[in-house]
């Protein structure tokens, strides 16, 4: 009987895999938002109604959160968030408004960048300041980037050693040059 009890506590929330040029859709039966954040990596709620009334209608794969076995994609997201759970730093900077991070940037044909970040609980990016080696810092925010996509969870236990004041990052962004500013 309990779990017929918890069954009906559940209800349906749309669910977005965002990964840049596209994303995946789940209608996910859960408990909660939050049961839905702590138990896939990489994934939003999506709760604004115009956004929420559109997909009414379409046709998406029904999850229960509970269930065993996930449909392609969004079972390599719940293993992914399995991994992370129980490490030190889960899920600290999850349910805050805005979080401050500084990211190092390291690819091979690339310079090294350092990147402080101002992130929405969804993950997105609200403002940033590129810090370059020779101490060069520009500052850009939504209407400067062609996507903005969640570049982090803030569920990743990783990302706790990576948050800064909003101090440091305020005084950085004010003495950054924006992005299309002469240079």
């Amino acid at each position: 009987m309990t779990s017929d009890h918890a069954a009906r506590r559940k209800r349906p929330f749309l669910v977005l895999h965002d990964y840049g040029m596209g994303g995946v859709w789940w209608r996910v039966h859960a408990r909660s938002e939050r049961e839905i954040l702590e138990t896939f990596a990489w994934v939003e709620v999506v709760t604004d109604p115009e956004i929420v009334a559109r997909f009414e209608d379409k046709e998406l794969d029904e999850v229960d959160i509970d269930a065993p076995h996930m449909p392609a994609g969004l079972d390599d997201l719940r293993a992914e968030r399995d991994a992370q759970r129980g490490r030190e730093g889960f899920g600290a900077l999850a349910d805050r408004d805005i979080v401050h991070l500084r990211r190092r940037w390291d690819e091979d044909d690339e310079e090294p960048v350092v990147y402080l970040m101002e992130v929405e609980p969804d993950g997105r990016r609200t403002r940033q300041v590129e810090l370059a080696e020779d101490g060069t810092a520009v500052r850009s925010g939504p209407d400067d980037w062609v996507f903005n996509t969640p570049i982090v969870d803030l569920y990743d236990p990783a990302l706790a050693a990576q948050e800064i004041t909003r101090t440091e990052f305020e005084d950085h962004w004010a003495r950054a040059r924006h992005v299309d500013a002469d240079g």
